[in-house]
This record gives C-alpha cells, structure tokens and sequence, in this order.
C-alpha cells in the first residue's frame, strides 16, 4: 500500500468529520435550543466562530483576495446557511436532505461544463445512486412537497457546490484558519439582518441552551469548516462534496440512538446505498491528483 493512498485516506477521514458534527445539528438544535430562531441560530454558530479564529490569526487577506473572500463567505456560509433554514422549515428534514445529496451532481457538472473535465463514469453513477439512496432512507409517501422549500433547498446545495468548486479553483493565498474565519465572519455579517428581520428576539438563556449555542460554534462551525476547508484544499472537489452526505446519515443514526427514531427494512437499505456511494467516490477520488 503506498504512502499515496495511506495519505488520501487519512485525508478523507479528516475531512469527513466535519458534516458528521453538522450531522449532530439536529439533535441539537430540537433538543436544547429555543424554538423558531433559525437566522439567529445560524448566526451565532458562525459569527462567533469566525471572530474568534481572527482574533487568534491576526491575518489580513491581500487585496485581490478580498473580492474572492466575499464570494466564498456568501456561498459557503451566508446564502448556505440562509437556504439551508428555509428549507428546513418549510419541508420535511428527509426531503430537504434528498434535495442537498444533489451537490456532488452539480459540482461534477460544474467542472465539466467550467473545466472541460468529464466525470468519471464510476463517481457519476455512485453520487446518482447516493440520491436515490438517501430518498429511500428519509422519503415516505405523506412527504409534502412545498415549491419555496424546494426551490430553497436546490439553491443551498449549488451555493454550497459553487463554494466548493470555487475554493478548490482559486486556491487563495491565505493560511487555513484564517481562510476559514474571513468565510465564517462574511457569512455571519449575512446573516445578521435576517435574524433581526425574521426571528423572534433571544430571552435570558438556560445553562443547556448555552452549552449547546457554545456546541455549535466551537464544534460545529469552528472546528468542522476548519476540517472542511482543509479536505477542499486536499481533496478533489466531488470527494468533498460527497462526504456531505454523512451529514443526514449522521442525523438519522443519532436520532435511532438517543431519540428513539425508528430505521425500517427499506430505511436500512437506503442507508447501505448511501454510505456504499460515498465510499466509491472516494476510492475513485484516490485515483486523481
């Protein structure tokens, strides 16, 4: 086994703990946070966070980066998130989910159509079948169709597609975390007048919403986009945007364990189908440089 491969995968491992903690964000956010705050929620997983690692870094971005950190801050955090809330209110959390496993699609038609690359037959047909796999765990026949929802979730898994095409396409010329909290900060500015605009003003906070407000951003956005970041610099772009959808998976195994939340015969499969296409793109992905 070469040093390549042993390499690609530790890679591959690292970066897929990162939509593994953004998996834990339903648990959390039902459990332990105040209800009907969705900006405000996402607000305080990013800004913080993205505060913080400036704070630590102290790097100021050169000026012809600074056009390429906006755009990047808008499609990974600040539309994404936004999209991402949207939808999750106004859809079923399955449907939703099903929606978002189109990502890895559309980055390989974006480096098709932008690069001139044709995707790998093998890649293309796993990622496919990772959508058809994820409808098969989280879809039902009661699921409700909404067209803002879904309109809403289409566009937050090509904001996030775009993201990640574009940050493996410029590359910038900045250290990792301060990479990540330029984005992280962009993205909370966004968010800021949809939280004051939309939601619902936060009250005084239990000592458990606090813990889990503190959870997400040090977890679920510090630590995770770090690692996601990371992964983009490392990996090709679908390997990347495959491992997104350990996320949902990861939702839907927690909720068996902690919630009670049941995983019937043909959940089951759907769930083997997903976590069979995601470990094909990366073994397909050991492939390219």
């Amino acid at each position: 086994m070469s040093n390549y491969f042993i390499s690609r995968w530790i890679d591959i491992i690292i970066t897929a703990i990162a939509p593994i903690i953004w998996g834990s964000t339903y648990i959390v956010t039902t459990q332990y946070l105040p209800p009907d705050r969705p900006f405000t929620s996402a607000l305080i997983r990013v800004l913080p966070a993205g505060i913080l690692l400036l704070l630590l870094t102290r790097n100021i971005p050169k000026k012809v980066d600074w056009f390429r950190l906006l755009v990047l801050g808008a499609l990974n955090i600040g539309f994404f998130q936004a999209f991402l809330f949207i939808a999750a209110y106004r859809l079923p959390g399955g449907l939703a989910a099903v929606l978002g496993a189109i990502q890895p699609l559309v980055v390989m038609l974006i480096t098709w159509v932008v690069d001139g690359k044709s995707p790998i037959q093998t890649a293309l047909w796993s990622a496919t079948a990772g959508v058809i796999g994820m409808a098969i765990l989280l879809l039902s026949p009661q699921t409700t169709f909404e067209p803002i929802g879904i309109i809403a979730a289409l566009m937050g898994a090509i904001c996030m597609a775009c993201g990640v095409w574009l940050s493996s396409h410029w590359k910038l010329d900045l250290p990792l975390l301060p990479l990540t909290g330029w984005q992280l900060l962009i993205g909370g500015l966004i968010l800021i007048p949809m939280a004051f605009m939309v939601d619902t003003p936060l009250t005084i906070l239990k000592p458990s919403e606090l813990v889990a407000y503190t959870y997400l951003s040090l977890a679920g956005a510090l630590l995770a986009y770090v690692l996601w970041f990371r992964g983009i610099k490392k990996l090709p772009t679908v390997a990347v945007a495959s491992l997104g959808l350990l996320s949902p998976i990861t939702a839907v195994v927690l909720g068996w364990i902690f919630l009670s939340e049941k995983i019937s015969g043909s959940a089951l499969f759907g769930l083997i189908i997903v976590l069979t296409s995601v470990f094909i793109v990366q073994k397909t992905s050991t492939k390219l440089n």
